[in-house]
């Protein structure tokens, strides 16, 4: 795993926005993303490909609607790393409120 790639990846508010939800560990459909973080379909589909490119998340095809989910093969070194990420994100979240 490319560190420097993982955290490129988390970088962009939009991207990190879309792994925190799908940190849930369920399967969000695309535009589940789209409404909750106000992107466009094409905006969000460039988005889970840089994840999907880093191995962050693997997507499924439903008819036409794709849907995402956390990689359940992600090591568990870049599990830390996004989950330290979610955490210091969520902590400058509540402090600019």
């Amino acid at each position: 795993m490319d560190v420097c790639s993982l955290m490129s990846a988390l970088s962009e508010p939009t991207r990190l926005g879309a792994v925190r939800i799908l940190w849930d560990g369920g399967e969000h459909c695309v535009c589940e993303l789209m409404e909750v973080l106000g992107a466009t379909q094409s905006r969000m589909s460039r988005h889970m490909a840089a994840l999907k490119a880093v191995g962050l998340i693997v997507d499924r095809r439903d008819a036409q609607w794709v849907r995402y989910r956390r990689n359940p093969r992600l090591s568990p070194a870049a599990s830390a790393i996004v989950d330290a990420v979610l955490v210091a994100a969520s902590k400058q979240d509540r402090k600019a409120a």
